[in-house]
């Protein structure tokens, strides 16, 4: 019954992205035979006054239908060009999360619910609802410590939110299934994999106290960094449920007259902006991963303060100078270090050779030397040069991707404070200081006591890896002799999950089809 109703939820999703104009807004002229018939049905099928929206509209307009399930899928989903495009991409991460909000009763119902505290206890006062997003919403309340009332913002967990986040779980699961079973092109994208990294960053985003966890951490990472923080956390306030943090006084980074009227310097805020960003990237490997202009605000002396930390990102060491020494490659015009580092991290296969991969770098590094610095877009770089590293079978990475998109972004928000936004003149200070003090001298030390902890490591677990090579050895052997073999229950159980993949899959067509008939009969 569970795939019964996720087909339909499926289907109805669907029909919204149908009448809404979003499927007649795709490329369909490209497409041949069903799909270019399935296309033109669906321009038959559009809303009169959809057709007057932009592509970007018509899509923000189908998710607010659908629903906060619908939004995430949808941000998320723009973390991963390569499986909706480049421009779909773009689109996508200018979705705005803002939701209707839900009563202040059923908030302190699950404050008290979560902490386990009445919050007449918890809090001074407890006020409305000041801003509303898919998966939560946020009150302004006092807090009082030692007779000195605090503003602090609580943010509450959405009643019933994570049943409905299931439950749509349940719909991309199948369409993932499905699109896996019947589209064989599709499979080099994983849909099924996308789809279960989707639930695991979800089951991350609706636990408050992990975003807790994240805003303390980036909190420390830049307790020193000029001109940008974010707020602290009260952590005897926060929970599952609900995170109270403190509350933000300034001007959102949306509001370009607002930030005008209040005496603010936009070019110094876009350097500061971007800046932080490749700061944080490249010194800590953990980022902001949703820096829209709604989540950052700016105070009276010029700091940009980050919050709405659902999304972060992390960067290892390895991707970390990856990403260093491609955007120093590219300033110096040092084509063939770029390729070397592709190759050095393992990200593009050694069948491949590197003076070709250098070539395909020269195509997109030689036109942006011909062009003013301020028309350069760093995150336009890096999104062609993950086009190009395809074409050498380039495995997508969700780190790097995140880190696209999450660019995309930041640079958009600067360029929109300044117009004129030099990228590489404001990323030089920051990318060159790291190399300088990580690949230079002191990242060789670095890198010697990194490499003679994980020998003293090795040598440690020297007795453990002997055992474990000649249990491996035995078994071997045992496998070469006598074959690999299941057990009963084990085949068992192979053949009843075949069977009801099976069952799902053409149960869920029939309910496609006669829910289609059902729609043509009563348009007809």
């Amino acid at each position: 019954m569970s795939t019964v109703s996720a087909g339909f939820r499926l289907m109805r999703a669907g029909w919204v992205l149908v009448r809404e104009g979003v499927v007649a807004a795709l490329p369909g002229e490209e497409l041949s035979g069903l799909p270019k018939f399935g296309w033109r049905l669906a321009r038959l099928f559009t809303r009169r006054r959809a057709l007057a929206y932009e592509r970007s509209d018509r899509l923000a307009k189908a998710v607010v239908r659908l629903g906060p399930s619908y939004v995430k899928l949808g941000q998320f989903l723009a973390t991963r060009p390569d499986v909706v495009g480049n421009d779909m991409a773009l689109d996508l991460a200018m979705l705005q999360d803002k939701m209707h909000t839900f009563p202040r009763a059923e908030a302190i119902t699950a404050i008290e619910a979560s902490l386990g505290r009445k919050v007449g206890d918890l809090y001074a006062q407890f006020g409305d609802p000041v801003a509303a997003a898919s998966i939560a919403q946020v009150h302004a309340a006092d807090t009082v410590h030692d007779g000195i009332a605090t503003k602090v913002a609580v943010k509450v967990i959405r009643p019933g939110v994570r049943r409905r986040f299931f439950q749509d779980l349940e719909s991309y699961f199948l369409a993932a299934h499905l699109q896996e079973k019947y589209i064989p092109s599709s499979r080099r994208l994983r849909p099924v994999e996308v789809t279960e990294t989707l639930a695991q960053t979800t089951k991350v985003e609706m636990d408050l106290r992990l975003e807790a966890a994240a805003l303390s951490e980036l909190g420390e990472n830049t307790r020193h960094d000029p001109g940008f923080r974010v707020p602290s956390v009260d952590w005897e306030r926060t929970g599952r449920d609900v995170l109270t943090m403190e509350w933000v006084d300034g001007v959102k980074m949306n509001d370009i007259a607002g930030l005008a009227t209040a005496g603010h310097d936009l070019k110094t805020i876009a350097a500061n902006l971007i800046q932080s960003f490749l700061r944080h990237t490249l010194r800590d490997g953990f980022f902001h991963a949703d820096m829209h202009p709604g989540n950052l605000f700016v105070e009276a002396n010029g700091t940009i303060v980050a919050v709405d930390l659902g999304i972060a990102g992390r960067l290892g060491k390895k991707e970390r100078r990856f990403l260093a020494e491609i955007l120093y490659g590219f300033i110096t015009r040092d084509y063939l270090r770029v390729a070397e580092v592709h190759f050095e991290a393992g990200y593009v296969p050694r069948q491949h050779n590197v003076a070709a991969f250098a070539q395909a770098i020269r195509a997109i590094g030689e036109p942006i030397h011909g062009q003013p610095a301020e028309t350069i877009s760093m995150a336009k770089l890096l999104t062609l040069l993950f086009e190009v590293t395809e074409l050498f079978d380039m495995a997508a990475r969700p780190e790097l991707i995140l880190l696209q998109k999450t660019m995309v972004v930041v640079e958009g928000v600067a360029r929109t404070l300044d117009p004129a936004f030099n990228m590489w003149k404001t990323a030089e200070p920051v990318v060159g200081g790291w190399i300088a003090g990580n690949l230079g001298p002191r990242g060789m030390m670095i890198d010697a006591r990194d490499g003679a902890k994980a020998l003293l490591t090795l040598a440690r677990q020297a007795p453990e890896l002997a055992a474990r090579t000649d249990r491996l050895s035995r078994e071997i052997d045992l496998m070469a002799e006598h074959g690999l073999r299941f057990d009963e229950t084990t085949a068992r159980a192979i053949g009843k999950a075949e069977a009801r993949y099976s069952r799902s899959g053409r149960l869920a067509l029939w309910v496609i089809a006669l829910t289609l008939v059902y729609i043509a009969w009563k348009l007809v």
